[in-house]
């Protein structure tokens, strides 16, 4: 057997144990690219653009974030980045996690 040649996993700042179209959890892996207080880059491993429009559109609602917006550079080889900057006097990691747990909260209790 060959040894594996792949990078070790990036660090994460969240992952969601969601539940796939078999009833499995799935992850959503998020790798922080920046983290400087009122500025927050993420890359979202194995999610669209359906995800990071919910993403950008809740934040962008949000009265604590100034800008936030997400970027793909080739949608078949590189994962999409979401970008976001708080107001001054807000921390953009608080801000995005605590959109993390409202749209967990939100979809927790949905059934089909």
């Amino acid at each position: 057997k060959f040894a594996s040649l792949a990078p070790p996993p990036a660090p994460q700042l969240y992952e969601s144990p969601q539940k796939g179209a078999a009833g499995r959890p799935v992850d959503m892996s998020i790798k922080v690219l920046m983290n400087e207080g009122r500025e927050l880059r993420v890359r979202i491993s194995g999610e669209s653009h359906t995800t990071l429009q919910l993403f950008r559109s809740r934040l962008n609602d949000n009265s604590s974030v100034e800008y936030a917006n997400f970027f793909q550079k080739h949608p078949d080889l590189d994962e999409p980045e979401l970008y976001v900057r708080a107001v001054k006097g807000k921390s953009a990691e608080k801000v995005f996690r605590d959109l993390c747990s409202g749209i967990s909260k939100e979809f927790s209790g949905l059934k089909l």
